[in-house]
């Protein structure tokens, strides 16, 4: 290695980017709270490029436990204003949100009346599967109108704890499941330890991280990355990553072993220190807008036992690597043409990969 490539490496004087102008500082509540507030001064859509259109796929709405029956909750993803309710059958719909009567926004003060969705301003109720209006209280006769399909219902599913819907711009049936994780409904596995982030930028560039390899280097701070061997399906993509891993007992044998199955469903196995399962969950809200949440399960043995404090500094670390490169993403343009360099990682081969998400026009 050349002087100039040591010093780059070692210099203490120059930390990564991030860290340096945006997260030194941030400790505790103020970092919570930078976490999920709005990037002022950022550049538009088209500025960007985001114009792209969203990718298909399914996405994460809302943990399944924090949706009771009876209850009624106001969604802003996808560009859309929705309204999603569990039924007293325990199903869950989620609609686009305004009544086809007067365009009241159904999310905000909705009733569940059996299995439909009450509006707030005349209450009229709305099926969920079938996307019609199924009674109006005060009226003899149902216009024709809204007796057929008159609103977009979502498909919907809920998976690991969570409430998932499919997105697709020619509202298209879904070509895939949510890939199911034992972790998640494993007693002896923790519950959620959940973190949130809002990005303000694009859900391709926030993927497209993941084969970046050149980055880990200038942004976290690593030595070195190495890409692992890398998995390409028909829907979804992983990579088992295997290190040395350093630990209060002596070096371990340690694998990082990624997989995701479309853009929005996204989970990390880590083992060796202290077995972890990230279950990353991204959910467009807009073009320039991600909700990011992590949740983060581990054995009730090592996490409440000897290795509880090692446990805690794993998810610390991710959060620490999500906090920089969020920096970055939040004023990030989309390249379409990106001049590429040997080093970079397979970012040509991921957006072949990634351009099956987006409908063929």
């Amino acid at each position: 290695m050349s002087d100039v490539h040591k010093s780059d490496a070692t210099d203490a004087r120059t930390p990564s980017v991030a860290v340096w102008q945006v997260l030194e500082k941030l400790k505790g509540q103020e970092l919570i709270d930078w976490r999920l507030a709005e990037t002022t001064g950022r550049a538009s859509v088209e500025e960007r490029n985001l114009n792209i259109g969203l990718p298909f796929g399914w996405y994460p709405i809302e943990l399944s436990a924090n949706l009771a029956c009876g209850e009624v909750e106001p969604l802003r993803y996808f560009s859309k204003d929705l309204a999603m309710w569990r039924g007293e059958n325990g199903q869950v719909h989620i609609v686009d949100a305004y009544c086809k009567h007067l365009g009241a926004h159904m999310g905000h003060g909705g009733k569940v009346h059996g299995d439909l969705l009450e509006c707030p301003f005349h209450s009229w109720r709305y099926d969920g599967a079938e996307g019609v209006v199924k009674e109006i209280p005060y009226a003899r006769v149902i216009p024709p109108q809204v007796k057929r399909k008159c609103i977009r219902t979502w498909h919907v599913t809920e998976a690991n704890r969570w409430i998932w819907a499919w997105y697709h711009p020619q509202d298209a049936a879904p070509l895939w499941e949510v890939a199911l994780l034992p972790e998640a409904s494993d007693p002896s596995w923790t519950d959620y330890e959940v973190h949130e982030w809002n990005v303000w930028g694009s859900i391709q560039n926030m993927a497209e991280n993941g084969v970046d390899v050149a980055h880990f280097r200038y942004i976290h701070g690593t030595a070195n990355v190495p890409l692992g061997e890398l998995r390409w399906g028909e829907w979804g993509r992983g990579a088992d990553v295997k290190a040395k891993m350093g630990t209060p007992w002596g070096e371990v044998d340690g694998c990082i072993s990624y997989d995701t199955m479309g853009p929005g469903q996204s989970w990390t196995r880590f083992t060796g220190i202290c077995e972890t399962l990230l279950v990353a969950c991204l959910a467009p809200v807009e073009l320039d807008h991600v909700h990011v949440r992590f949740c983060f399960t581990q054995p009730r043995a090592q996490a409440e036992g000897e290795r509880a404090g090692v446990a805690k500094a794993i998810i610390r670390d991710i959060c620490k690597q999500f906090d920089q490169d969020k920096v970055v993403w939040d004023r990030q343009k989309y390249e379409t043409n990106p001049i590429i360099c040997d080093g970079d990682g397979p970012i040509p081969q991921f957006r072949q990969f990634y351009s099956r998400y987006y409908p063929k026009t």
